[in-house]
């Protein structure tokens, strides 16, 4: 981008910054039929584009329709549908207590618009990543800027396209472009940045907001571990086993910050867990999963050859139990299951971020603790037991930004539960009310009547003033009677 061209740009995007910063401050936006209307509207849009949804998703990154209305238009419609039954009770003012030195008093809190919001968003779930943060953004009354991944060319076109058509083009644009785009973005003033990406753009994300000290959300990722005790009935291995499978290499071809990125498992139980994985794989993607048309393609050659260059080592390439086959041309990459291969090598250390599956063998389960321990905290961990101490010690003994028992990936699509991470896995946490609250400022508001008032709270101080207000912020009311009677408390008065 030239100089001159950088320039009008910039002065376009500013102009337009300042247009929805006004349009906000007209307040129409914190009209709750404003808000309806719009998520209303957006609705209208997933169901009237559902096949062009579906043929971005399959032109991008190769998704089955089945795979992408369950990751991305089911998840969508389900979290609007949410959000408008509850947003009168998300708008409501909540009474809240105040201490008794407060007499005659009142107090609440309303939640309110944080203002114009930034939402960038990632390329593996083009729409759900993107409008999933708008839903919130609108149901809290907000202003948006959303640009979608350009490494979803066809998705991030459709939005910005078809957006305008169905919501309010004065509070809420779809802007595209290159990391170019973003940086300029980046540079203007926004009341939070909503950011969904790598844990290395984050961080970039992250400095460009300390300018203006504005708030941040990370969405990030890193290492999501299995462990995946030794069941003793054959149907749980079974059911495990299956709900491994699709939880690594369904979502987007293992291309999901919450897809299971490595398994932990006792040695004794390695060979039944690869069997009975290589029978699984067979049946979900078929004896040759490259005509499979339930697997997805890797996004780009970009990531194709990162991908590549985990097989880098010779000591990886060895370690290869089941899969590897590989096809640049297509951009396929065959679901790939892995025995112990090195802990320093990078498939190990880095994301894998596609159908790569390591598997971690260990003499006792219990030394999966301090294995993940070891390690940056993780998105989410996914722990298949039936052992209560182990799930006991599992939610006392680790952090992440979830956990799920007995399955994966389920906790994305749960509205009542806050999906988001902790340490480098992400900052901030979003879905259903968390949503609405992540773009909400919860304002408090104290009323207070002219009526009365405790003397003891103003100067002269002395240490009768002192004795009143100790009794008064520990509630002891018999202890303020006392104290302004000038008499001391009996011994045997419990309070």
């Amino acid at each position: 981008m030239g100089k001159n061209n950088n320039e009008i740009v910039v002065r376009d995007l500013e102009r337009n910054v300042e247009d929805m910063r006004e349009y906000f401050r007209s307040r129409n936006t914190r009209e709750a039929n404003w808000r309806k209307f719009q998520l209303l509207r957006l609705k209208a849009f997933l169901k009237e584009n559902e096949g062009d949804i579906y043929n971005a998703l399959f032109q991008d990154l190769g998704k089955n329709h089945v795979e992408a209305f369950r990751d991305e238009i089911g998840t969508l419609l389900k979290s609007i549908n949410y959000a408008l039954e509850n947003l009168k009770g998300w708008m409501s003012s909540k009474k809240a207590k105040l201490p008794a030195i407060a007499l005659l008093s009142s107090a609440e809190i309303i939640p309110e618009p944080l203002g114009l919001v930034l939402i960038i968003s990632s390329w593996n779930f083009p729409f759900g990543l993107s409008l999933e943060p708008v839903i919130g953004a609108i149901a809290a009354g907000n202003t948006v800027v959303l640009k979608p991944s350009e490494l979803a060319p066809s998705c991030s076109s459709l939005l910005a396209r078809a957006i305008p058509a169905y919501l309010d083009k004065k509070a809420i644009r779809v802007i595209e472009g290159g990391p170019d785009v973003g940086e300029l973005l980046l540079q203007q003033k926004w009341d939070k940045i909503f950011f969904t990406g790598s844990a290395r753009v984050g961080r970039m994300v992250m400095s460009a907001a300390v300018k203006h000290l504005t708030p941040v959300a990370l969405e990030l990722g890193g290492k999501c571990p299995a462990v995946v005790d030794s069941l003793t009935f054959s149907w749980d291995k079974e059911a495990a086993i299956k709900r491994i499978i699709v939880s690594k290499f369904g979502p987007c071809a293992g291309q999901a910050c919450i897809a299971i990125d490595y398994v932990l498992a006792e040695e004794k139980f390695s060979t039944t867990l690869v069997e009975l994985m290589k029978v699984h794989i067979k049946k979900m993607f078929g004896e040759n999963p490259r005509e499979s048309k339930s697997m997805s393609r890797i996004i780009n050659k970009q990531h194709f050859s990162r991908l590549k260059n985990l097989l880098s080592n010779p000591l990886v390439k060895d370690s290869i139990v089941y899969g590897g086959s590989m096809d640049e041309h297509n951009l396929y990459i065959e679901p790939t299951v892995f025995l112990n291969p090195p802990l320093e090598a990078a498939i190990m250390t880095e994301e894998i971020f596609g159908p790569f599956l390591p598997i971690i063998t260990l003499e006792k389960i219990e030394e999966s603790i301090n294995f993940i321990n070891s390690r940056p905290k993780p998105l989410s961990m996914y722990v298949f037991t039936k052992n209560q101490a182990l799930q006991r010690r599992i939610l006392s003994e680790t952090s992440s930004g979830s956990v799920v028992f007995n399955d994966a990936i389920i906790q994305y699509a749960a509205d009542t539960l806050p999906f988001g991470g902790i340490g480098e896995s992400g900052i901030g946490s979003y879905h259903g009310k968390f949503s609405f609250d992540a773009f909400s400022h919860q304002k408090a508001v104290a009323r207070r009547s002219f009526l009365t008032d405790f003397w003891f709270r103003f100067p002269p101080w002395d240490n009768h003033k002192f004795q009143l207000l100790e009794s008064a912020y520990s509630f002891d009311y018999l202890g303020i009677l006392l104290t302004i009677l000038g008499l001391k408390r009996p011994r045997n008065v419990l309070i």
